[in-house]
């Protein structure tokens, strides 16, 4: 009996061997060097690194994402070229950074006024052709785009009140170059390039009354509350979308269940930054209220509509500039036009 048991036993491990060795084989059949255009210690960094690691407990170890912060390999503004040439596998970064390229890549990134929260733009992204916009763009530079993500619709930092449309009239504000402060002047605002770090000292002395700033929570944090004590929230102007993208060729090499799984999870990513985001942004503003001194706005749906109006001028300016900006305008339009929203 013993005899047989051993012989058992052998067999057995044999058996074990054989049946797990195609498993460790395949257990890391992907790598994948991303970087991202959040710095390390930032909240959004710390949420697209619980990604990574979700992406190989999802994958059964057969995926492992290596997640680096912005610049780590290239500037933030290269990554596009990096994964092209193989030096990135991919990346998670703010789509605008290539408008340099194609101005399609700006309006599609972020289409100021066009988004009163992150489900809206997701939804566009998902299932209202921004997808098969973005992969149009991105496969002929040797890209897949796998899906979006966003850190939130920003908020609006003023020392003024300001309720809609109409209070924008002669607003002196900062706004950084480009389509924001494009918008903005055919809103009847005067808008002005400052930096980031020169915004609480020009609210302070009375340089500007308003500033484009960041999300509410961030701004509160800054001390910007402090003093312009006029905030509207939810903001109603800007909001980054953030692509998930990597090397076309390596994704043409995954089978069909790790693509699925990389999209899903992707999903789940932008859930997750959406909500846990959004916490810190409730909290801030939970905080405002009780502390007092801080009226905050929120824009009626009417006013909303009203800027995203004036904003559709803009992107028309933009979409003569290619024909896959136009094209990028055309769809946005028609979904825009399908949802009730313009």
């Amino acid at each position: 009996m013993t005899k047989t048991l051993k012989s058992l036993a052998g067999a057995g491990f044999i058996a074990t061997l054989i049946a797990t060795a195609p498993f460790a084989a395949n257990a890391q059949e992907f790598t994948l060097k991303m970087q991202s255009s959040d710095a390390a210690g930032v909240p959004n960094f710390e949420l697209e690194q619980e990604w990574a690691e979700r992406v190989g407990v999802m994958t059964g170890g057969r995926v492992s994402v290596e997640m680096l912060p912005v610049n780590s390999i290239v500037e933030h503004a290269e990554t596009q070229d990096a994964i092209a040439a193989g030096i990135l596998d991919g990346h998670i970064t703010d789509t605008s950074y290539f408008t340099g390229k194609d101005p399609a890549f700006g309006l599609i990134a972020n289409p100021v006024g066009a988004w009163s929260a992150p489900s809206e733009m997701l939804r566009f992204v998902e299932y209202g052709g921004g997808k098969e916009l973005m992969n149009s763009l991105l496969n002929p530079r040797g890209l897949q785009f796998i899906g979006a993500v966003t850190p939130g619709l920003e908020a609006f930092v003023s020392s003024v009140p300001l309720d809609g449309v109409a209070d924008l009239k002669g607003l002196k504000m900062r706004a950084p170059e480009g389509m924001v402060q494009q918008v903005f002047a055919a809103a009847g605002a005067s808008p002005v390039n400052i930096p980031q770090s020169e915004v609480f000292t020009s609210l302070d002395k009375k340089v500007i009354d308003a500033a484009d700033a960041t999300v509410f929570s961030t701004n509160q944090a800054m001390g910007l509350h402090d003093v312009a004590k006029h905030p509207v929230y939810p903001g109603f102007h800007s909001m980054p979308m953030l692509e998930v993208s990597i090397n076309k060729t390596k994704w043409d090499s995954m089978p069909a269940d790790i693509q699925a799984i990389l999209e899903m999870s992707v999903r789940d990513l932008a859930h997750d930054m959406d909500a846990r985001l959004a916490m810190k942004d409730m909290e801030a503003v939970a905080k405002a209220r009780s502390e007092g001194g801080v009226t905050i706005h929120n824009w009626s749906a009417e006013e909303r509509a009203k800027f995203r109006q004036i904003a559709t001028s803009q992107w028309e300016k933009v979409a003569a500039r290619s024909e896959d900006a136009q094209r990028v305008y055309d769809t946005l339009v028609d979904y825009l036009k399908s949802q009730g929203m313009i």
